[in-house]
Formats: C-alpha cells, sequence, structure tokens
C-alpha cells in the first residue's frame, strides 16, 4: 500500500467486491458532484472534474451513475448537500495523518472519525499542527515493475521525485504541473492508475505497518473518507 495517498491499493483490493464496490461507487459519486458545484461541469476546465471520472471509470462505474452524479453537482437533480473536509490527526506511533473527505453532516463524520482514532490508539489534532509536515503536490500513480527505463522517462517527463512501493510509483510533481506530466506519462504509453493533488510528508517517520493498516481500512470503511496520508515509511 503507497504510504501517501491510499486511493490506488483501496480501489483494487475492493474493487472487485460487489458489497464494497457500491461504496466506492458512492465515494467517487461525491467526489464528481463536489468537484462539479465548484468548478463546473465541463472536464475539458475543470481538471477536478476529470480527475474524478477518470477514477470512477477506473473503478468501473457505469455511465449513467457518472452523468447522474454531474447532475446532482449542477443541481439538475435533487442531491445531498455536500461539503469537503480535512481533518488532521495523530495515529499510532504519533504518526501524521491528514484526512480528507466529503460528507453531507460534518459534525456526525467528525465524531465518527474521532471514534475510529481513539480505537486504533489515534486521535485528532488542533487545525495547523499536522499541515506544516507535509507539502502539496500533484501525485500520480503508475502500476510498473520498477526498471532503469521507467524511471529514467518519468525523470524525463519533469516529475520532481519518484516514491516506490513494490509495483507501485507515486510519481511527485509541482502542483500546476501535474497535467502536463501526466500526459506526458500517458504518451509514453504508461498506464496512469491515478492522478490528483495530495499530501507529501516532508519527512518519514517509522512505525508499526500492521497497526495502521488496520486503521486506514477502518477509516475507508467510512463512507465519508476520500484520502489518507501519513508520513510513515512504508
Amino acid at each position: 500500500m503507497s504510504g501517501h495517498s491510499h486511493w490506488a491499493s483501496i480501489k483494487h483490493k475492493k474493487g472487485a467486491e460487489d458489497a464494497k464496490r457500491s461504496k466506492v461507487f458512492s465515494k467517487v459519486s461525491k467526489l464528481i458532484s463536489v468537484a462539479v458545484r465548484e468548478k463546473g461541469a465541463d472536464p475539458a476546465t475543470n481538471p477536478s472534474l476529470r480527475t474524478a471520472i477518470e477514477q470512477a471509470k477506473q473503478v468501473n462505474m457505469p455511465k449513467e451513475n457518472i452523468e447522474r452524479s454531474i447532475k446532482k453537482g449542477t443541481g439538475e437533480l435533487a442531491g445531498e448537500s455536500l461539503d469537503s473536509f480535512i481533518f488532521e490527526a495523530f495515529g499510532p506511533d504519533n504518526v501524521a495523518l491528514i484526512i480528507e473527505g466529503i460528507t453531507d453532516n460534518k459534525n456526525r463524520t467528525l465524531g465518527d472519525i474521532k471514534q475510529i482514532l481513539s480505537q486504533h490508539n489515534g486521535k485528532l489534532a488542533g487545525e495547523g499542527s499536522i499541515k506544516w509536515m507535509f507539502e502539496r503536490k500533484g501525485v500520480i500513480s503508475i502500476a510498473e515493475k520498477r526498471t532503469e527505463e521507467l524511471e529514467l522517462k518519468i525523470i524525463e517527463s519533469g516529475a520532481e521525485d519518484i516514491k516506490w512501493q513494490d509495483d507501485m510509483a507515486d510519481v511527485i510533481t509541482k502542483p500546476e504541473e501535474l497535467e502536463q506530466v501526466k500526459s506526458i506519462l500517458e504518451k509514453e504509453g504508461l498506464k496512469i492508475e491515478n492522478s490528483s493533488l495530495g499530501w507529501i510528508p516532508k519527512e518519514e517517520v517509522d512505525a508499526n505497518k500492521e497497526k495502521l493498516e488496520k486503521l486506514f481500512e477502518s477509516l475507508d470503511d467510512n463512507d465519508s473518507v476520500q484520502n489518507i496520508y501519513s508520513n510513515a515509511k512504508w
């Protein structure tokens, strides 16, 4: 599992289970609706919507579901009142966490997240007490075996860094260069698993991976949680 954004691995692990697929569809639907509401319904001019639609396709979300989510975002169809959130927290071993999501009831979600953290030796942190440990970066996930040739292609694309976990590469870019680097990598024939803005730790710390995995799985089971970032080494 990636030590930064957990979307790609969660998608592969849960996408094959019908009961879980419904939950994934619900999360991506919210992502699409909020992206439309914030920056419009045209993917050509709304990178957030384009990314959300790509994620929907990666989990085989039906076209009609995507279109329905877009219409909810524009107000053509009635939908929930959705708000984005970012919670800062400490996990087991004082690992720093940033938890992003979308909810129709922030107070309820806050209580749910507090309970999950408490069950896994974690706790919420004050606003700003965690973010300074991270940098906002573009993150492009590629499922490829590590080779010198691949690393050279990534470096030549203009990427700032590459973080490997097994056969998954997180390609790190400047936020404003995310789309440009992604386009170059696609032209090189590389399959992009996911691309989005994410939070990259300035420094990584040692932590108990098993405890963290259990926490991440519990957080991901919450309908409102979209992404989890940590400064743990993997």
